[in-house]
């Protein structure tokens, strides 16, 4: 029996919020949140993402926040002393016309005390909080290890298995 076009609108307009990765807030463009899948006894991971601000100002990322974790807080890589650390970093400006990225080896979103392991093929919400534009809750894609290559930064998970804010 062959599918009605009215049934298969309906079957993609229920497919269509799964396969979404990118999402909108007033002039701001969040696309692909994802992060790495961990093992069972982690108790830490991190998200990534692209933010793009199409306005003529800029806006500033406060936070974020998931049922996924204990807390989450903004952190960087940063060098010092000829080694690298991760630091807290209070807000993450987005420049006008401009764009930041999460990834790897640089700017992300800790997870703290997490809630269950983070699996690779699934997703879970996280809402991340704008001075201007306000808050939005995405999705993020958990992938396999293999799915993303290093930048040659280093991996953030490899500090996944203990966190002490002076151990970075």
């Amino acid at each position: 029996m062959p599918i009605r076009p009215l049934t298969l609108a309906a079957l993609l307009a229920c497919a269509l919020p799964v396969f979404a990765h990118d999402y909108k807030v007033g002039d701001l463009q969040i696309d692909h949140p994802w992060s790495r899948e961990l093992p069972p006894n982690a108790p830490a991971g991190a998200a990534y993402f692209t933010l793009h601000n199409g306005a003529a100002q800029a806006d500033r990322l406060l936070g974020a926040s998931t049922p996924r974790a204990e807390h989450s807080e903004l952190h960087n890589h940063v060098h010092r002393d000829g080694l690298m650390k991760m630091e807290e970093v209070p807000s993450v400006e987005v420049p006008a016309q401009g764009e930041v990225r999460f990834q790897p080896g640089g700017l992300h979103v800790m997870l703290f005390g997490l809630k269950q392991p983070l699996k690779a093929g699934e997703h879970f919400p996280l809402t991340l909080e704008f001075e201007k534009a306000g808050k939005v809750e995405v999705q993020v894609q958990v992938e396999s290890a293999e799915a993303r290559v290093p930048t040659g930064h280093g991996e953030h998970e490899g500090h996944a298995g203990g966190h002490g804010h002076g151990q970075h």
